[in-house]
This record gives C-alpha cells, sequence and structure tokens, in this order.
C-alpha cells in the first residue's frame, strides 16, 4: 500500500505542475492582451481616436480683450445708445496672438470704429450678432504691418445694449 500512496503523490505532482503551468499560460496571456490594448488605447489618445496625429494647430487659442463701450451709431427712434461689449478672439496659431498683442492699439482702434458705425436696432437681433462677428473676422484678418493674422471665431463675453 505504501506505494500507491507514492503513485498517487507522483500523480498529483504531475497534476499540480501542469495546473501551475495552464495557470502561468493564463497569466502571461492575459497580461500580454492588456498590453495590447493599453498600447491601442494610448495611440487612439494620441491621434484624437482619427488615426491621425492631433497637431498644435487643432488646440484652440484665445485671447481675450479688454471690454469695449461704445456710443453706437444714432437712429431717428435712439438718439443715444451704449453698447457695452466683451470679446474673446480664437485664433489659428501662436504667430496669429503675437501678431495681435503688437498691434493691439491698431486693433482696438477699428474694433471702436466698427463697433460706432453698429445701431442699436440691428444689434438687438440674433442675425445682427452673428453678422457683427463676421464683420469683426474680417476686420481683424486684414494684414496689419505687412501680416496677417488670423481670426477663426469672435465670442462675446459680455453684450449690453443701453
Amino acid at each position: 500500500m505504501p506505494k500507491k500512496n507514492s503513485a498517487d503523490a507522483k500523480k498529483r505532482g504531475s497534476l499540480s505542475a501542469v495546473l501551475l503551468a495552464c495557470v502561468a499560460l493564463g497569466a502571461c496571456a492575459v497580461a500580454g492582451y492588456t498590453w495590447y490594448e493599453l498600447k491601442h488605447v494610448k495611440t487612439q489618445i494620441a491621434t484624437g481616436g482619427e488615426g491621425q496625429p492631433v497637431a498644435a494647430s487643432q488646440i484652440p487659442l484665445y485671447m481675450p480683450l479688454e471690454t469695449f463701450t461704445v456710443s453706437l451709431k444714432p437712429t431717428d427712434e435712439d438718439a443715444d445708445r451704449v453698447l457695452y461689449i466683451g470679446l474673446t478672439l480664437r485664433l489659428r496659431d501662436e504667430p496669429s496672438r503675437e501678431l495681435l498683442e503688437e498691434f493691439l492699439p491698431e486693433i482696438r482702434s477699428r474694433l471702436l470704429v466698427l463697433l460706432s458705425q453698429q445701431t442699436a436696432d440691428n444689434l438687438a437681433t440674433n442675425a445682427g450678432k452673428t453678422a457683427l462677428v463676421e464683420q469683426i473676422k474680417e476686420e481683424l484678418n486684414k494684414p496689419i504691418g505687412h501680416r496677417s493674422a488670423v481670426v477663426t471665431d469672435v465670442l462675446y463675453n459680455a453684450f449690453i445694449l443701453r
């Protein structure tokens, strides 16, 4: 009978070794799959999920301007209307921001002239506000000192008609 116990022990030892090898193989497979998935997720994050790297130019660059208080163009009905407006510019790139900062007094002057030509009736509508955004973009995208900034959008921070 002692021989039977040693045979059982050998079987159990072999079975334990096979089981341990299967567990180790499974753990390696799970680790490999996890590593592959993490690498794939990192690639998707780095490329913005579209298969192409996220360019620095795709990251929005904002430039807030000090608020403007402007007397609006008088009409027959409204002789003394004032606009208080806060703007933030969305720019294409850093050189555009640097150019606008360098010529900020000229930029503010252009905007003051443009804003003072507006009427309260026009700015009271959504269409008027949208048209003003386009006019501001057009004005700021004009060359300054033989260079041009690229303003991609104009955002309102404050807009009060009095």
